[in-house]
């Protein structure tokens, strides 16, 4: 009986500690309907009305208690508080500005818009997708590369313009000089080098051209031209030289050089004939053969502006078959150029995938050509947000690679093509990697990088970006050699003077820069005016905190 009853009084416990929960859950349940009701509801009303009220009542008289006691703060302050409180605060902000300078300078970049960019903005929500930096080079290839690169090397421009039916009809519009003396000095020197040779003195025509080349007047050098041709009706280089600089318009320049194509091709085959005979005859046929191929190539510019372009294109194919070896002249820039315009997109990967090679010296067109391919693939359908939360796919990754790597060979090339800075014509001779180089590349190729939809959105949203990741300074390039100190120098001899020439390694300073900079100079003004007029100034501060704090209070 007792075990029973033992046994009875657990099976109660244990009852009851299971009924404990539901008898809870029941009574919130009576308590939730309770509070439902509408008598219930007024009374909470009423209670939260009171609180308001109060609050209304009482906070005014807080406010009031708070301002008298800002104003008697302020009143028992002396000027040398003030004078010490400006000073604190102009050799505070003169710290941050010296760190920010110091920084910028070792780094390229402001160290309160990295922190900000790097770590506060994921934090507030948005995310800044940044580029994968390249991989560099083996180090001895990037090294041996440099110790042969020269200082500053000048190159012509292989889509320079004609100096009659375009440079001077740009001079007769804007009464501006497009060319340097500097520029056609050195086309006269490339002239002299590229048309004439030790044997000139055995023909009276190539005598008399030898002086034309070295005229400054271009009306001397054309009256000698026309003096050659009365000696030797077959002067091909007098017809260049008419070419260029006499005719007007491309039609007529057209018309001079099938004159020279024809007087050059008989002097070529003579000069084949007969030059193992002698050195001179040697240095004769290499004269022949730069006549011939110069001419060949101006005529199928003369082709693409008159919109004859594949008529241009098969020109161009065949010089370069014909003359292999002739590769410094860069024909296969005008050929990328033309193709481009006929959009065989296909045609421009095979010639970029023959001449983008990494141990050759680069320009701007190989880099932006190459980046202008990877960027149609994705540009069409590519936007920032999107991009940003989903990340970047394989195929916009190479586009933006492609673009830092143009950006990193040439960076003044994306402001010409964003048409944040203007353009002029191009010189005859260009800088590589130099804002002369933009310049030609940009007034060249604009048009191509307007035609695919996209494109110039995506370099839009990619080149200040792969800006900032450009080494800094100069010695430590990941792709290509260091830029040479005399880039700015170049440049400015080759630009006319109206143009105003952009500066690189030269970044723009960051806006924090100029911030603590103005916030430095004020704060010592105002320590300077404090501890000259200390009274006027601690007028002047109870002011402006009283009507600060009033305005605070009404708000």
């Amino acid at each position: 009986a007792v075990m029973a009853e033992g046994s009875g009084s657990a099976g109660s416990g244990s009852a009851g500690s299971a009924r404990g929960p539901p008898s809870a859950f029941r009574r919130w349940e009576q308590l939730r309907r309770r509070a439902a009701t509408p008598w219930a509801r007024g009374l909470l009303a009423v209670a939260a009305g009171l609180g308001l009220l109060y609050a209304v009542l009482r906070v005014p008289v807080r406010l009031r208690d708070g301002l008298a006691a800002v104003t008697v703060f302020l009143s028992t302050l002396t000027p040398k508080f003030y004078f010490a409180l400006t000073v604190t605060s102009s050799f505070i902000s003169g710290l941050i500005f010296v760190f920010e300078w110091w920084h910028f300078r070792k780094y390229g970049t402001s160290f309160i818009e990295q922190v900000s960019v790097s770590h506060l903005r994921p934090l507030i929500g948005g995310a800044e997708s940044s580029p994968p930096a390249p991989a560099a080079f083996s180090a001895g290839d990037n090294e041996s590369s440099r110790q042969n690169m020269p200082e500053c090397k000048v190159w012509r421009n292989p889509l320079n313009l004609f100096r009659g039916a375009e440079y001077s009809r740009y001079m007769w519009v804007t009464g501006k000089e497009p060319l340097t003396y500097y520029d056609m000095n050195l086309s006269a020197q490339d002239h002299q080098t590229f048309f004439t040779c030790d044997t000139d003195a055995l023909r009276p025509s190539d005598t008399v051209m030898q002086k034309a080349w070295r005229e400054r007047n271009p009306q001397a050098r054309i009256k000698a031209a026309y003096q050659a041709l009365e000696l030797n009706n077959d002067c091909a280089t007098a017809y260049v030289l008419l070419a260029e600089e006499e005719a007007t318009t491309i039609v007529d320049a057209e018309k001079y050089f099938k004159q020279a194509l024809k007087a050059g091709e008989m002097i070529y085959r003579k000069s084949q004939n007969c030059h193992s005979q002698s050195p001179q005859h040697e240095a004769q046929l290499r004269r022949d053969t730069n006549v011939l191929v110069y001419v060949k190539r101006r005529l199928a510019m003369c082709a693409r502006k008159l919109g004859r372009i594949r008529e241009a294109v098969k020109m161009m194919r065949d010089l370069m078959k014909e003359f292999p070896l002739l590769s410094m002249l860069n024909i296969h820039e005008n050929l990328l150029e033309a193709l481009l315009e006929l959009q065989a997109y296909a045609d421009v990967q095979a010639v970029l995938a023959k001449y983008d090679d990494i141990s050759l010296p680069k320009s701007a067109a190989i880099c932006y050509t190459a980046a202008l391919l990877k960027a149609r693939a994705v540009s069409e359908r590519f936007s920032p947000e999107t991009a940003s939360k989903r990340g970047l796919s394989t195929a916009e990754i190479n586009a933006v690679e492609a673009i830092h790597r143009a950006v990193e060979f040439n960076p003044h090339v994306p402001k010409y093509l964003l048409e944040m800075k203007s353009l002029v014509l191009p010189p005859e001779h260009i800088l590589k990697r130099g804002d002369s180089e933009a310049v030609a590349y940009a007034f060249f190729h604009l048009q191509h990088w307007k035609r695919i939809e996209g494109a110039l959105n995506l370099l839009h949203c990619t080149w200040e970006g792969t800006f900032r990741m450009i080494p800094y300074p100069l010695e430590k390039g990941h792709l290509f050699y260091p830029y040479p100190s005399c880039t700015e120098t170049a440049d400015r001899e080759l630009l006319p003077t109206f143009h105003e020439v952009s500066v690189y390694p030269q970044k723009e300073l960051p806006f924090f820069i100029h911030f603590t900079a103005g916030l430095c100079s004020f704060s010592a003004m105002l320590a300077l005016l404090t501890h000259q007029f200390p009274e006027l100034m601690v007028v002047f501060a109870k002011a402006v905190s009283t009507v600060s704090v009033m305005g605070w209070t009404c708000w």
